[in-house]
């Protein structure tokens, strides 16, 4: 797989062929691991990426977003989604302008969100936002998979009418695939599911307990991880310090990937 449409097209077919898994990198590295793993797409993490730079969600730049993207699609051969958080504008017609941007990156699909980076935006807003956004991809001369994200689950605004109504409006304003990270059961998963007519993403973390297989007999298409794997590496680190400076203790290294393995892996 090469060019562009072939990997907008897999990704694509993707979402009608069953249930996937589609891992979040936060680097080139933790990319081409994750694809040579075996996973057939995947996404960025904008929390996973910020903590590469030192900082934390938010806080990176359109342009350090692009280089990213850019970055990335370069040394992958699956499609790639992109974390492209508000679309860093609020402005509906600069948004469209900017997804078009991280289109031209090689990336064949992303995420939209209805978080401003200081609050929820209003609904129509929202909608205008994904409407807009919709038709700037649709000019494209390949199949750009519109991720529309509705953020209230995990803003504070534990109302899943409302998120299920926004992504309703989404569907209609024009997405492909639907996601309100947050979701917490089956019986949230089924309502939304019940609601709209495209694929949904799910973000396992507020249910880790949850096989792959509930989430395949639900009806789930996309299953992505968020930061999840990128703190995991950050979680081994602090504990391996903590083992160091605490008791002097370096066993830790015992469960390291050896060097070998990695060299295989991206060599």
């Amino acid at each position: 797989m090469s060019t562009q449409i072939e990997k907008a097209e897999a990704f694509q077919s993707l979402h009608n062929e069953g249930t996937f898994i589609m891992p979040n990198f936060w680097d080139p590295g933790s990319a081409l691991l994750l694809q040579r793993l075996g996973f057939a797409a995947l996404a960025s993490t904008s929390a996973g990426f910020a903590q590469t730079l030192g900082r934390i969600d938010g806080r990176v730049s359109l342009e350090e977003k692009l280089a990213h993207c850019a970055q990335v699609a370069g040394v992958t051969t699956v499609p790639i989604s992109a974390d492209f958080e508000n679309g860093f504008a609020d402005e509906p017609r600069q948004a469209a302008q900017n997804i078009l941007r991280v289109a031209e990156t090689g990336v064949v699909g992303a995420s939209i969100e209805d978080f401003s980076g200081s609050g929820i935006y209003d609904h129509s807003l929202a909608v205008e936002r994904i409407a807009a956004c919709a038709e700037a991809v649709a000019t494209l001369d390949f199949p750009f998979t519109l991720t529309a994200r509705c953020e209230n689950l995990i803003r504070g605004v534990q109302d899943l009418d409302d998120a299920t109504a926004r992504l309703v409006a989404y569907e209609a304003a024009g997405a492909d695939v639907l996601y309100a990270p947050g979701l917490a059961s089956n019986e949230q998963i089924q309502a939304l599911l019940d609601a709209v007519t495209k694929p949904i993403n799910v973000l396992f973390v507020f249910m880790p307990d949850k096989p792959l297989s509930e989430y395949i007999e639900l009806g789930v298409r996309r299953i992505s991880l968020g930061g999840a794997l990128a703190n995991y590496a950050i979680g081994a680190t602090l504990g391996a310090v903590d083992q160091m400076l605490a008791t002097g203790d370096f066993s830790w290294a015992l469960d390291a990937a050896p060097a070998k393995i990695i060299n295989q892996l991206l060599g």
